[in-house]
């Protein structure tokens, strides 16, 4: 059986000079720092999509550039770019050829960087799933990029151009990071904010349109004899950009699951987002000192829920705080649940002002504040920041030194007043 050409030399550029290497260099350059992070992303799949992209498009990327780029300028340190413009293959078809090797195994590292990543992750996880159109983008801006630093090593005849084209790349997508216009949104390498957030549908389509119109555009315009045709891709990502910088941050919307609420069945009742399942019966259990203290206050909350970040609990419930991994969850842990629960405490205790309420230094006011803490401080004894002697401190063994009945009624007079900021309302310890 004969075998095709084209087949066969697609086989040999797979396996000969750098090529190969591409893929464990682009699973390692993405696994590293996955590893050396695994507290901040191991246990929510939005969390480990946040960092898989930004180094498979931050660092990958420029790694798969210099790589493209290298293997574009092979024929000039070999001297054989005269030889090959005697053969019959187009300078298309020898650029396909060529590139196409380098994106196969840069796609084929990422996807298995991606694979451990998410075996890893998936034993602490809940609900929800990840991503597939933020795995799909990601492998082909590699695509992309493998494709363009081709063309630049083909074009620029210079031994370094492979690192400073890397260099170059890396600073091409890191600084629009740091941008708050709308554009910012135009770069792969934009740090998505995914907690809770998944890409809407027509994400990866888009995305893929604007990827690919700039690199097939370098392509065509090197390779094909009619160069005009460059302006084809070129037009179909312009034409998509405005839907990426007007959409912004509406590129995404919040995941049904963490929608959801997960509840305990006791009184008070305790909810944790369906993301975040695994962490039900630890939140709850490190309420329970809480809940203990406010048993027979009137008006004490009957629901603590957890809201998204920037959300509303529902009404007549009591916010819970914002799981945040790497510091207060670590591979579905509480990692500290008595700060957790006075975190709770002080958001109960905690009020919604306007600006000239929170800057105002009169002692009716320092009063307020003062109050709130010290109350936040007895529902969860030793775990708050230090009182100061002088005022919170003495406010808070004024209510230590209460009886039961009196200090459940001041209580109860107390959260009466949690949305108010007039402090003549609050009552005095």
């Amino acid at each position: 059986m004969v075998r095709h050409p084209a087949r066969a030399a697609f086989r040999a550029e797979l396996r000969r000079g750098i090529v190969p290497w591409t893929a464990p260099a682009v699973a390692l350059t993405i696994a590293v720092p996955m590893i050396s992070k695994t507290a901040q992303w191991q246990g929510g799949w939005g969390d480990t999509q946040e960092l898989l992209h930004s180094t498979a498009t931050l660092l990958g990327g420029p790694l798969v550039a210099a790589a493209g780029c290298w293997q574009g300028g092979r024929e000039h340190r070999r001297g054989t770019g005269g030889l090959w413009l005697s053969v019959p293959r187009g300078r298309a078809a020898r650029l396909v050829m060529a590139a196409l090797p380098v994106a196969v195994w840069a796609v084929v590292g990422q996807l298995v960087a991606v694979a451990a990543v998410f075996a890893a992750t998936w034993p602490y996880t809940g609900a929800g799933r990840p991503s597939a159109g933020m795995i799909v983008v990601d492998a082909w801006f590699l695509v992309c990029a493998a494709f363009t630093g081709f063309v630049v090593g083909r074009v620029w005849r210079w031994r370094l151009a492979a690192p400073v084209l890397a260099a170059a790349t890396y600073l091409a997508l890191g600084v629009p990071t740091y941008f708050s216009s709308g554009l910012r949104f135009l770069n792969p390498a934009e740090q998505y904010y995914l907690d809770g957030r998944v890409p809407v549908g027509w994400f990866a389509p888009v995305m893929v349109l604007w990827l690919g119109g700039p690199a097939l555009a370098l392509v065509t315009g090197y390779a094909v004899r009619r160069r005009f045709l460059a302006l084809v891709p070129l037009v179909a990502a312009a034409a998509v950009a405005p839907l990426i910088v007007n959409s912004g941050e509406d590129l995404f919307r919040e995941d049904p699951v963490a929608r959801r609420l997960i509840c305990t069945d006791a009184v008070p009742q305790v909810c944790v987002s369906g993301l975040n399942g695994p962490l039900l019966s630890q939140t709850s259990d490190a309420l329970t000192g809480l809940h203990a203290r406010l048993e027979g206050v009137p008006g004490a909350p009957l629901r603590y829920v957890q809201v998204p970040e920037g959300g509303r609990p529902p009404a007549g419930a009591t916010p819970l705080p914002h799981h945040m991994r790497g510091w207060t969850v670590v591979r579905d842990r509480l990692a500290d649940p008595a700060s957790y629960a006075y975190a709770t405490a002080d958001g109960l205790s905690a009020r919604d002002c306007p600006l000239s309420v929170l800057v105002a230094e009169d002692s009716a006011t320092q009063r307020m504040w003062e109050t709130d803490d010290a109350v936040a401080h007895w529902l969860v004894p030793s775990a708050g920041p230090e009182l100061l002697p002088e005022t919170g401190g003495a406010y808070l063994k004024r209510l230590t030194a209460m009886g039961d009945a009196e200090r459940r009624a001041w209580l109860g007079r107390y959260l009466a007043t949690r949305t108010v900021c007039d402090p003549k309302a609050v009552p005095a310890l």
